[in-house]
């Protein structure tokens, strides 16, 4: 299916692709390598759009927020969430609600790593040029950029092509169909560990005590790629 963007959808993509550029600025600047990610990237943005910047090489959580707030950007709320007990554990800070950035705790495995490469990003140079990138949207349809909008297809039957045109393994695509599948019979399932930092706490003692009190996490991080 082709989609034709309005005269406001390209405002909206315009306007979010700004503030996603001022977000990783900072991080530029300091020659810490970031990507934006989702519908920012791919383009296929709607009213209420998160901004979501990865950290793909970070240094220690506590550094990256000094060198954010030293430029002005105030983090109202710390999150140290994994997933599932076999999933990398993350970092994530955030603006506001739907504005953040987020971090590896431990070494990702390629797929792990190469998840936003399929979900579509781009780095602060590319934004800068007005790139658009094709990704993999949440309901799994794959969003092409075109001269006047994109192209949406499903990847479903169709993963060895995509996962050529993305340039990720298709091990990546076909779990991503499982997980999916698998949300369909049993619906969402809670994160294994979802623990919000106080303001006085510090990143890396609540993720040594988490270590500590939680076996699975403990395993993950000796696990190689």
């Amino acid at each position: 299916m082709h989609v034709d963007y309005t005269e406001g959808r390209w405002r909206l993509l315009r306007m979010l692709k700004t503030e996603a550029e001022e977000m990783m600025r900072p991080l530029h600047e300091a020659y810490i390598d970031a990507v934006v990610y989702g519908s920012i990237a791919r383009g296929d943005v709607r009213d209420g759009s998160d901004i979501d910047i990865w950290i793909t090489s970070p240094p220690s959580p506590t550094i990256v927020q000094a060198v954010l707030e030293r430029r002005g950007i105030r983090i109202r709320r710390r999150e140290i969430i994994q997933a599932t007990p076999s999933y990398a554990a993350k970092a994530y800070l955030y603006t506001e609600p739907d504005r953040g950035y987020s971090l590896p705790l431990v070494e990702l495995r390629a797929s792990e790593a190469e998840f936003y490469r399929f979900a579509g990003s781009l780095s602060y140079q590319r934004l800068q040029t007005g790139a658009r990138a094709p990704g993999v949207d949440k309901r799994l349809m794959l969003i092409e950029p075109t001269e006047t909008g994109h192209k949406e297809s499903t990847i479903q039957g169709r993963e060895g092509r995509v996962a050529g045109l993305l340039g990720v393994d298709i091990k990546i695509i076909q779990e991503r169909v499982r997980t999916l599948e698998r949300r369909g019979k049993v619906g969402r399932t809670g994160v294994y560990i979802k623990r919000v930092l106080a303001d006085d706490e510090d990143f890396g003692a609540v993720f040594e005590d988490l270590t500590m009190s939680k076996p699975a996490l403990r395993r993950r991080m000796r696990q190689k790629r």
